[in-house]
């Protein structure tokens, strides 16, 4: 399969993926008005899913800078980096994305956008300290590879869709248990509806996170061959994903729901500790990763 059938494939995914939200969100408002006898609450339902469909194709990547507070980079500021970046986007055949910085100690970065002429590459400050130039060109062909890909348009609209699911079964579950029902006479139905939004309100964003899941760890294999056969250098993404793994720095602005954008997991020191963190881990181990990459190069 080339480049250009994965980025087809994964913008056929994204409208899939948008249809099933859709639906899925209508759905929960139709149990959720039930339960609550309250039928405007399936039309709010209808139209936060229409609004966030449209949000999240298009706007998407703002709203993940906004959420990792990422400041963008001008090329006076930091030129060698624009030249580096400029150098791979000629080989890549892509336009020069924009470049946003994160000033956390820990080395990692990301990319975002709905396709190459609106994209963009964030980078953290550990990053361009800690890495050599072959490392640092192998992160930075990782993520154009997402770019070119449309890994980052995939990727970057679950993070809207997966946090708008948690909200409204956390806004449920506190409605349920603090608020108060209406004075409707509760039958055999009634009860069985009441215990079915209870479930989908529990369940809702657990299927969510999973979709998230395995989305991103299946992407995470592709970008790194891409990004190596970018640069002929495999092993200079295979250093820099050791070094940015060893490093024990926090990630101030990390959540559930921007971790899987990340070119590694930025919860350092809970992946082996934390075995919640751990079984939902949005990458696959850095070992096979790594192994992958070594591979391509002998």
């Amino acid at each position: 399969m080339t480049t250009y059938s994965y980025a087809s494939s994964n913008v056929r995914k994204t409208w899939l993926l948008i249809g099933v939200f859709f639906v899925f969100v209508i759905f929960l408002g139709w149990v959720f008005s039930y339960a609550f006898n309250n039928q405007a609450i399936l039309v709010i339902f209808t139209a936060v899913s229409i609004l966030m469909s449209f949000v999240s194709y298009w706007h998407a990547d703002k709203i993940v800078l906004a959420l990792t507070k990422a400041k963008e980079i001008s090329h006076s500021e930091n030129p060698e980096l624009y030249h580096t970046l400029e150098n791979l986007c000629i080989t890549a055949g892509l336009p020069l994305p924009k470049f946003y910085f994160l000033d956390e100690a820990q080395p990692n970065a990301f990319a975002a956008g709905r396709d190459p002429q609106h994209a963009v590459v964030v980078v953290t400050r550990g990053l361009l300290e800690k890495l050599e130039k072959p490392e640092l060109e192998g992160v930075l062909s990782h993520e154009l590879s997402h770019i070119g890909n449309r890994d980052a348009l995939l990727m970057t609209v679950v993070v809207v869709l997966v946090g708008i699911v948690s909200n409204i079964s956390n806004f449920f579950l506190r409605s349920r248990f603090w608020g108060r029902r209406s004075n409707r006479e509760e039958g055999e139905i009634g009860a069985i509806m009441m215990v079915v939004a209870i479930l989908a309100a529990v369940l809702a964003p657990l299927a969510a996170m999973l979709l998230q899941l395995a989305i991103s760890r299946k992407r995470e294999f592709l970008a790194d061959a891409s990004g190596a056969l970018l640069t002929r250098y495999p092993e200079g993404l295979a250093k820099a994903l050791e070094k940015i793994s060893q490093d024990s720095s926090p990630l101030k602005v990390a959540s559930p729901s921007t971790a899987h954008l990340f070119i590694a997991s930025p919860f350092r020191g809970k992946e082996t500790t934390n075995w919640f963190v751990k079984l939902f881990s949005t990458h696959p181990p850095v070992e096979e990763r790594i192994k992958a990459l070594r591979e391509m190069s002998v």
